[in-house]
């Protein structure tokens, strides 16, 4: 069975246009092309990556924290209470108002103790400021050198400048040393972030995340396979040119340099605007699209390909919409940009507000027992405000 669904699924009338196929791409008169099973190198490459990533965080990452100085925000510590802590890991960690009611008679706290309770011990599960500025620094090193490797790997190649180029003489494309190390190492990143997602600060859109990971794995992977390699080169050129500016104002904003951070933001969101939401779509999905159409009838691995590209397309329209919330706290009167995606902590400061609304509430409930208008009774209202 598993024979069958292999031929199946590497049937060559899937991947290629009519009349091409898996023959095409064998090693011939000294020219080297892709093959699936190269792909097995990325995870020792993944492997090696967690392990370095760990070794990093742990050194580097620590020593830029301190030159930068990032500082822990200290959080006040929820006192042990078995009842509460056993509904917090078990239940909920936000209980309703009727849940309140019940657990303030279970505890003999007061509404608003437990409402703090619950904030305070939500908070001891947040990632620290340290743990995320490890994350950031560490996708700052790797994005920037893939982006420098990449420019370096592609600045001499004609179809960085041409975009038909990359499609001339497919499938039979000569695979380039430089071409083989930018793939192998952005795909070995990419399965080593699936690996460690779930240890990671979980955001707002880590759903995203997740569909942007595989999706990317899969395009790469595919792209490998079916020699689509200078188009791949291309994506992942794009993609890298904005992620590392993005990290980099996270570290910033991390250790409190909020101007050069909010600057570095302005770069990034104009650079993320015209590589994805411009070069991306119109110029490289323009020519996967339109172009080989030209030379062959649409196939199958034509279709899925482009798929590819359109769910990272509307990944990058989600994002960019993140983007210009964010940017909005540029307006006068905001001074602090702040990841739209994060999880904010929860401080003691609104602890001031709740205790007001209840005094508010407590006030209304007066006032509709027996309000009083010009400090008599409703009844008796008749006297003057100089009385």
């Amino acid at each position: 069975m598993l024979a069958h669904l292999s031929a199946w699924f590497w049937d060559e009338r899937l991947w290629f246009p009519s009349g091409l196929g898996w023959a095409d791409l064998q090693d011939r008169d000294g020219h080297s092309y892709a093959k699936g099973s190269d792909l097995w190198v990325t995870l020792p490459i993944a492997l090696a990556f967690l392990i370095i990533r760990q070794i990093f965080e742990r050194s580097v990452a620590l020593w830029l924290a301190s030159v930068l100085g990032v500082r822990e925000r200290v959080r006040v510590q929820a006192t042990s209470d078995p009842t509460l802590e056993a509904y917090f890991c078990n239940t909920s960690k936000h209980p309703a108002q009727s849940t309140l009611e019940s657990l303030s008679k279970q505890t003999g706290c007061t509404e608003l103790q437990i409402q703090r309770w619950f904030r305070r011990r939500r908070n001891q599960e947040r990632p620290n400021q340290i743990k995320k500025f490890k994350e950031a620094s560490w996708r700052f090193i790797f994005y920037l050198l893939a982006f420098l490797a990449g420019l370096v790997a592609l600045v001499d190649k004609p179809w960085l400048y041409k975009m038909e180029e990359m499609w001339k003489g497919f499938p039979t494309l000569t695979l380039l040393p430089s071409q083989y190390w930018y793939y192998m190492i952005e795909l070995g990143f990419y399965i080593s972030l699936l690996f460690s997602v779930a240890s990671d600060v979980k955001r707002k859109d880590f759903k995203e995340q997740i569909v942007h990971h595989v999706a990317t794995i899969l395009l790469i992977s595919f792209s490998w396979c079916v020699n689509y390699i200078r188009a791949g080169t291309l994506i992942m050129l794009v993609h890298d040119a904005s992620d590392y500016l993005l990290e980099s104002a996270k570290m910033f904003n991390y250790a409190g340099w909020r101007k050069t951070c909010n600057y570095i933001f302005i770069v990034f969101a104009a650079v993320f605007f015209i590589t994805r939401l411009v070069i991306f779509p119109f110029w490289i999905m323009h020519c996967t699209w339109v172009y080989p159409v030209t030379i062959y009838p649409p196939f199958f691995g034509y279709y899925f390909f482009n798929g590819l590209l359109l769910v990272l397309q509307c990944l990058h329209i989600f994002w960019f919409a993140l983007i210009l919330r964010m940017a909005i706290k540029f307006l006068p009167g905001n001074h602090i940009v702040e990841d739209e995606r994060s999880d904010r902590e929860e401080t003691d400061n609104s602890e001031e507000e709740e205790e007001a609304a209840g005094h508010r509430k407590e006030g209304q409930a007066k006032m509709e027992n027996g309000p009083l208008q010009n400090g008599h009774s409703p009844t008796n209202n008749h006297h003057r405000k100089t009385e």
